[in-house]
């Protein structure tokens, strides 16, 4: 019952900031937009691991050069993003309450915009922390 009560309320927080988020259109009108992997980081809580923090994202840039130069560069981007994942894992993850999917967003788009300033935007597409 605890488990059903956690996922509903992880599935109400995330449908509260998914119509926050969206992606700046370009110039052209439409966003461009560049789907990432699924990451997959463990949460690690005074030592221990206590579950695996998963998310899957969309990288919003602003024009279609930059989408194509991002998507060449994915490696060198995940490995960012997995350094994002993994501080916001063991900072704010908890299989115990929701994800500030909002925070992770304005989080992993720090770190990419960053490595690339053709990134405008992380968009959080699917986000969970379970427990171990």
């Amino acid at each position: 019952m605890r488990n059903r009560l956690v996922m509903a309320a992880s599935a109400i927080a995330l449908a509260a900031t998914a119509t926050l988020a969206w992606a700046e259109p370009a110039a052209d009108g439409d966003p461009h937009l560049v789907p990432m992997e699924e990451i997959k980081v463990p949460i690690v809580d005074g030592g221990r691991v206590d579950g695996a923090f998963t998310v899957k994202m969309v990288l919003g840039t602003a024009d279609p050069a930059a989408a194509e130069r991002i998507a060449a560069a994915l490696p060198r981007l995940r490995s960012v993003s997995l350094g994002a994942a993994l501080e916001f894992s063991r900072l704010y993850a908890s299989p115990f309450r929701p994800v500030d999917a909002e925070r992770l967003s304005r989080d992993l788009t720090e770190a990419l915009h960053a490595a690339d300033a053709g990134i405008s935007q992380v968009l959080i597409v699917e986000v969970a922390a379970r427990a171990a």
